[in-house]
């Protein structure tokens, strides 16, 4: 684990390494182990290595036998011993026991292709010295991000958009076009990123450089085509294999490891087949907060120690109240790019707790969106139900939902909120139904909310992404768009993003593309059956996890961010959002940021994700616009409330 860097020059100067150190040292905290590089002539690639396999001989850049192939590689290859084993029977040989020169002679033996055969997280760079190559890649679900920039003189890419920021002669600027979407899903997808000139390399993606000739294509995609052919009783059979398989794999480590636990299904599981797969006891990492009813709600450590004593872990908790004026802004300059997901604080604090004892943690995410955990799935479910009821008590229920209150941090209003939001959209169509459970803002109220709306915006992401999904059933279709957008661009990012700032590995083996490849392939009437979230995985889970785990009530791994916006934060919020702030930034309208606003305080609507988007937009400008440190901007915000 590490992040990467890199620079190919298209006029044939010689790369400076004082350029490749610069991009390093703004993401030391990927890798404060060791650092790297290799220049040749137009071209040098580099790294920072969190030393985790091969300890001693992992130093990279690594080249092969004669030196024509040298790579740089983030993240980790699981397959890499059975790769190693069958190249070394074809006469290969191997200088390192790391796992990233087994993709030096892959590529030597397979050409592009050889990232077919690599099972992992990882983003590569390899320069072929024979062929005046680079070639650049990222695994096929998005776990380890990689951007980049190119203009008239030059293309570089990292890890973290941060580091491009270092090379000379870049602006940092607001790219305005990715607003529209990142104020509709509270992320920015890719290929956007916030910073103008600079882009994200999407997920299963190979970009080469040969002969000045940029390519760039598609190596994996979701299957799309369902397997009706094998019983449910095969498919528990298969997924529950599949699982195990990848737990034991992604527990091969050279440091100490341990594993995330919220007491949910997911960490659950992970956890469970750990245990199974060590013969010392696992440690695990769960965090709660202190506080009201919001904090009850979303404090799991009951659950969490029920699990930790069912297998016999050294279990560890925290129990905070952050202090989220000090955190944001120093979490937003690492995130490179403003998030509304309340999970970048939580999974931020919990990976600093977990560093003090382990450098790589596994992870249950990914979970929810394989085999069909999140209410949203249930759209479809609960549509069918109300449009049988006849047209005047439909009417009358939709009337009177518009006028529920809504509040996800309270347990009446929670519920009250998502009743309101299912009949609000049972007669639309399933994309579009889809679309409203996703988005944090509509396109109308976006539109509204943006001085300069853009006509651009009708083909957002989410558009995309339901043109290419080509499932068969709504199920799988939701998904393959989930894969598309949500989960590579937020919670796989912040997850990347949140850890790597402590220096912490963070693995999510339930996102092994083996079983990814199958959940995408299982019918939806046993993926979710009878209303019943996760079906199918929970089933094949049943002789590892008890009952009430089982099927206790889902709850995000977030933060109750919206009772606290009421609270402690709400002068800071009032403040970054003031009509001054907001005519200076010149991008939204104030009118439309006060009604939010308003709603929001009175319980008309949860606006938690709104604001939240809008808050961290003004942090983040702050840091990266207006080129402050992340000390001074927290400073600012707490005398907002002193």
């Amino acid at each position: 684990m590490c992040g990467i860097h890199g620079i190919y020059r298209f006029d044939g100067l010689r790369v400076e390494p004082a350029m490749l150190t610069a991009m390093g040292d703004r993401t030391v905290h990927r890798g404060p182990d060791d650092e790297g590089q290799y220049v040749d002539g137009p071209c040098g690639i580099a790294m920072r290595r969190l030393s985790i396999i091969d300890l001693a001989g992992g130093h990279q850049p690594i080249s092969n036998a004669d030196d024509s192939v040298w790579i740089v590689c983030n993240g980790e290859i699981y397959n890499f011993r059975e790769l190693r084993a069958e190249l070394q029977g074809m006469g290969f040989t191997f200088k390192t026991g790391s796992d990233s020169e087994v993709l030096l002679h892959a590529y030597d033996a397979f050409g592009d292709d050889f990232v077919l055969r690599l099972n992992g997280m990882f983003d590569f760079a390899l320069w072929d010295r024979r062929r005046r190559r680079l070639l650049i890649g990222r695994d096929r679900i998005g776990v380890k991000p990689l951007y980049v920039l190119q203009d008239a003189h030059r293309l570089a890419f990292a890890t973290e958009a941060k580091a491009l920021l270092a090379l000379p002669g870049v602006s940092v600027e607001l790219d305005t076009a990715q607003l529209p979407g990142y104020l509709h899903l509270g992320y920015v997808a890719a290929p956007g990123s916030m910073f103008k000139g600079i882009r994200k390399l999407p997920p299963a993606t190979l970009l080469s450089i040969e002969n000045g000739e940029v390519k760039e294509w598609r190596y994996w995609r979701l299957p799309a085509g369902i397997d009706r052919s094998l019983s449910e009783a095969e498919w528990r059979e298969r997924v529950r294999a599949r699982i195990e398989e990848s737990v034991r794999m992604q527990m091969v480590s050279d440091v100490p490891i341990g594993a995330f636990l919220s007491g949910g299904v997911d960490s659950s599981a992970v956890v469970g087949l750990m245990a199974r797969h060590s013969d010392q006891p696992i440690r695990t990492y769960a965090i709660g907060f202190e506080g009201g009813e919001a904090e009850t709600l979303y404090n799991e450590l009951p659950y969490a120690r029920q699990v930790s004593r069912l297998f016999g872990t050294e279990h560890h908790e925290i129990v905070v109240k952050p202090d989220v004026v000090d955190l944001l802004p120093k979490l937003l300059w690492h995130m490179d790019e403003p998030i509304a997901d309340t999970a970048f604080i939580t999974t931020f604090l919990v990976s600093e707790f977990a560093r003090k004892d382990v450098k790589v943690i596994l992870s249950g995410v990914g979970g929810d969106e394989l085999f069909g955990g999140y209410r949203r799935y249930l759209g479809g479910h609960y549509a069918q139900r109300f449009q049988q009821l006849p047209g005047v008590v439909r009417g009358l229920m939709s009337s009177v939902a518009r006028r529920l209150p809504s509040d996800r941090h309270s347990g009446l209003l929670n519920t009250l909120r998502l009743a309101k939001g299912f009949i609000a959209t049972a007669e639309m169509s399933p994309d579009e139904r889809y679309r409203s459970y996703l988005q944090v803002l509509g396109r109308e109220t976006v539109n509204s909310l943006l001085c300069a709306p853009s006509a651009a915006f009708a083909a957002d992401s989410l558009s995309q992404a339901f043109a290419a999904a080509g499932s068969q059933d709504d199920l799988n279709r939701m998904f393959a768009v989930d894969a598309e957008t949500q989960l590579p661009d937020d919670l796989l990012l912040l997850t990347d993003k949140m850890s790597m700032a402590v220096s912490l590995e963070c693995r999510v083996p339930l996102l092994d593309h083996e079983l990814v490849e199958l959940a995408a392939a299982m019918p939806a009437s046993i993926k979710v059956k009878g209303g019943r979230l996760k079906h199918l995985m929970k089933d094949s889970l049943s002789d590892l996890l008890p009952a009430d785990i089982l099927d206790r009530k889902k709850r995000g791994f977030g933060t109750p961010m919206g009772a606290w916006l009421k609270r402690e934060l709400a002068p800071v919020l009032k403040e970054l959002l003031s009509p001054r702030v907001v005519a200076q930034r010149g991008l939204f309208r104030h009118e439309v940021i006060a009604g939010l606003m308003n709603d929001h305080e009175a319980n008309r609507s949860d606006g938690t994700d709104a604001l939240l988007s809008l808050m961290n937009l003004e942090i983040w400008s702050r840091i990266y616009l207006d080129r402050r440190e992340p000390g001074d901007v927290a400073a600012e915000l707490k005398s907002y409330i002193q």
